[in-house]
């Protein structure tokens, strides 16, 4: 093979290395969009819209030692905008770090009562259920009995954006028509990360990802 032959040899094949390689990189982002867009839309369906139509007995906030700022910083809203008289705490058992004012590792609805109590809701309109409730199933058959108990007509339920519609489903379920349930979502970007990054955080990972392995168990659980 002659010079000029052997340095054309050498042109095409560099011409196919740098064709491959753009070939590679242009899959590669449109393999990254697609998965972009396809988690996007995993988050998205986890979140179920719902607007406050009218007051009701109580605000009512489910346990999560890991998003318990977020959600009764919501329920102090709504208590504020007069949509209860009263806010509902239920007790996950959990215990938060040290605290050198109580001298112990105060439990989660203790956290949770102070936080409220920061956010302008008097001590004495927060209710606190003691049993202790281990999943949402357990919290949704709870505040079920106390409701029935106290005969509390209706409620208003607030809890995470992602953790929606697993709530929706499982207090339809165990709850049914009584008493009459509202819903308040904490929308992502809080304590909780927004639907279209959730996968850089490993809070992400625990609360929109894990959340789907939840929805499959309790379909066929309950």
């Amino acid at each position: 093979m002659n010079q000029w032959a052997t340095r054309e040899f050498a042109g095409d094949v560099s011409l196919m290395t740098v064709s491959r390689f753009k070939s590679v990189v242009l899959v590669t982002l449109l393999a990254l969009i697609v998965l972009w867009v396809l988690s996007w839309v995993a988050a998205r369906w986890l979140i179920v819209d719902n607007t406050l139509k009218s007051p009701a007995d109580v605000i009512v906030v489910l346990s999560g030692s890991s998003a318990f700022r977020e959600r009764t910083q919501l329920a102090a809203e709504i208590f504020r905008q007069g949509y209860a008289s009263s806010i509902v705490l239920t007790n996950d058992g959990q215990q938060g770090g040290w605290s050198n004012e109580k001298g112990r590792n105060p439990f989660t609805f203790e956290l949770a009562m102070d936080a409220l109590v920061q956010s302008g809701v008097p001590a004495n309109r927060i209710k606190v259920i003691r049993s202790v409730v281990t999943s949402t199933h357990d919290e949704a058959s709870t505040i079920k009995d106390w409701t029935d108990t106290n005969r509390i007509r209706s409620i208003v339920v607030v809890t995470s954006a992602y953790h929606g519609r697993r709530a929706v489903w499982t207090f339809q379920r165990d709850l049914g028509s009584s008493p009459a349930i509202q819903w308040a979502f904490v929308p992502p970007g809080k304590q909780t990360p927004r639907e279209s990054l959730w996968w850089f955080y490993p809070k992400g990972w625990q609360t929109v990802a894990l959340e789907y392995v939840k929805l499959v168990y309790y379909r066929l659980r309950y």
